[in-house]
């Protein structure tokens, strides 16, 4: 559990220093009231609010990666737990009526966290959308489960092979162009060899994710081997395509992937490559595209 939090040890740390702040300050300019002058369905309600949404920060914090989304969701329930903790506190202590910050404390912060997390739940169900897409085609062949990848939600190479063949036909038929993408993990050896090969196949979860994220609804994204991607283009030209590729490298860039043991940030990096299908075998589209990718893995191609 707490190791699941690490990454997030300072949302948490910020968050306990404001609810104690909020405790002085209020100890400090006011007193405590006696227990006869205790509400209790205030307290169970105010404070039981205030616990509720610690709870539900916990849990967001535990079951989601670090990055944008989960920011905003941290951050939108930290101002509505503060909101509702600095509230309860009226129960416990009397403030003069000439103090008004108090009531700035309580309310200020509620819309605020309301907002950020009502931008988090709407990047979040984005995020849900993107991969029951992606699911939903994986389950239209649910039988033939040996074609997809163990590790991540993805196919694998023969199932790519099967889909592109029929794509290629389809292109054909149409006059329609189909483009394939292929993205490579740079230095994901030196990733496995410094902190084992669970924390790789973490990242490749993580990655295959991020590219679901940043593809279309009807582009497709397999798994063909190792850290090596590829992505179905259907009625996609070269130049789309190089651009989608770009925009892949750098939410690959932008990844926040921390390691589970010590919450280091991974500071990754893809090399990708993108081409046009001609009137080809799915084999020799493949091997085109497996020889643009080493021209943009070359010392050369990279200086340029």
């Amino acid at each position: 559990m707490f190791s699941v939090l690490k990454p997030h040890r300072w949302k948490l740390a910020a968050l306990l220093l404001a609810a104690n702040l909020g405790l002085l300050l209020c100890l400090a300019c006011g007193d405590l009231k006696s227990v006869s002058e205790w509400v209790w369905l205030d307290i169970i309600g105010e404070g039981g609010s205030a616990l509720l949404a610690l709870v539900w920060l916990g849990l967001v914090l535990k079951s989601r990666p670090a990055g944008r989304v989960t920011n905003y969701l941290a951050l939108g329930l930290s101002c509505i737990f503060f909101s509702w903790w600095i509230d309860s506190l009226d129960e416990f202590i009397r403030l003069p009526d000439s103090i008004t910050w108090d009531h700035w404390l309580e309310s200020g912060p509620m819309p605020v966290g309301m907002v950020l997390l009502t931008i988090g739940i709407y990047h979040w169900h984005r995020e849900q959308l993107a991969i029951s897409a992606q699911m939903e085609k994986r389950e239209r062949l649910f039988r033939e489960h040996r074609l997809f990848d163990k590790l991540t939600p993805l196919g694998g190479a023969d199932y790519l092979k099967r889909q592109l063949a029929d794509s290629l036909a389809e292109s054909l038929a149409q006059q329609q162009p189909l483009s394939l993408l292929v993205l490579d993990l740079d230095n994901f050896a030196a990733i496995n060899q410094a902190y084992g090969h669970t924390e790789g196949d973490a990242v490749l979860q993580a990655l295959s994710h991020v590219l679901l994220l940043n593809l279309r609804r009807q582009d497709l994204l397999c798994r063909l081997a190792g850290d090596r991607f590829v992505v179905l283009l259907p009625n996609t030209g070269e130049r789309q395509a190089q651009l989608l590729a770009q925009e892949l490298r750098i939410a690959v860039q932008a990844l926040a992937h921390k390691t589970r043991q010590h919450g280091e940030r991974l500071q990754l990096a893809a090399s990708t490559a993108a081409v046009m299908a001609l009137d080809e075998t799915p084999e020799a589209l493949l091997k085109r595209l497996n020889l643009a990718l080493a021209r943009a893995k070359s010392p050369l191609a990279k200086s340029a």
